[in-house]
């Protein structure tokens, strides 16, 4: 793992979280194997251009959140039975989603059939006068909350998509016993920034940085059927995909996409950053 010699200083991060972050990503994705120390502290106080008292404090959290133990006179290590973003499985879609099922508990929030937003009418060519059925759940590693999930689903589809059967069945087992076949399915990943509602029900801090995942999932005669969209902590999960060899140079591996504008909006931030640094 490489770093600038001086965190930039984040307005309203905190620096003990800035390397509470860093030192947890690491261990998250393996680069901190389960069992072996951290650098010492002396090392950290050098790497990051912060006081040994900001070194300690992210330490302490990263003991705090279960992932290293400190031992008196000889340092800071990962706990060895930790489960790490080095386990790499291979899963197919559907293999996935039913890995989900199994090793998760669900809560069910609330199934509504409502309007939907005008988005969601574009996105699953529903039109405006009809309504949809929205299902949001949250998924639980023990006492956890792992993933919250918001679910589209047209109302012909949703045959059989009530609270009750959604807290014993997966909602694309639901929706394949009525008869849909699933054909193409559009994924998205992405990042996003916790808002109040989404970071009240997975315990974490408002503008927490979230795993979001995005599906547009169609039936065999090419319709949109049901849109899903999920959002994740990165320190509680993960993405796996399969991808085929012959479909590497295809949309089905993933296509990365820039936003021009975007960057050019935030390159004036940047620069301001640069010249702080300097000052």
């Amino acid at each position: 793992m490489t770093t600038e010699s001086h965190l930039l200083r984040a307005k309203g991060t905190a620096l003990h979280q800035q390397i509470f972050l860093v030192l947890r990503d690491g261990i998250i994705q393996g680069f901190y194997a389960p069992g072996t120390a951290l650098p010492k502290e002396e090392a950290l106080v050098k790497l990051f251009g912060v006081a040994r008292a900001t070194v300690r404090r992210a330490l302490a959290d990263l003991e705090a959140e279960g992932l290293v133990q400190r031992r008196h006179g000889s340092g800071t290590f990962v706990r060895a039975n930790l489960s790490t973003g080095a386990n790499i499985a291979s899963l197919s879609f559907v293999d996935e989603l039913r890995q989900n099922a199994q090793t998760t508990d669900v809560q069910v929030i609330t199934v509504e059939t409502v309007a939907p937003p005008p988005w969601v009418s574009a996105v699953m060519q529903i039109p405006r006068e009809d309504l949809a059925v929205r299902a949001v759940r949250m998924r639980l590693l023990g006492k956890t909350p792992a993933m919250l999930t918001e679910a589209w689903v047209r109302r012909d589809a949703a045959v059989g998509v009530t609270a009750a059967t959604l807290k014993k069945h997966a909602m694309y087992k639901i929706v394949m016993a009525h008869g849909v076949e699933f054909g193409r399915v559009v994924q998205e990943i992405s990042a996003e920034s916790a808002d109040p509602y989404k970071a009240g029900l997975l315990h974490c801090e408002l503008s927490t940085a979230l795993i979001r995942l995005t599906r547009l999932m169609h039936d065999k005669g090419g319709r949109p059927v049901m849109h899903v969209t999920a959002h994740m902590l990165p320190q509680h999960s993960r993405i796996l995909m399969e991808i085929p060899g012959d479909a590497i140079d295809t949309l089905s591996a993933g296509h990365i996409v820039h936003d021009p504008l975007l960057a050019e909006t935030a390159e004036p931030r940047t620069k301001r950053q640069r010249a702080s640094k300097k000052e």
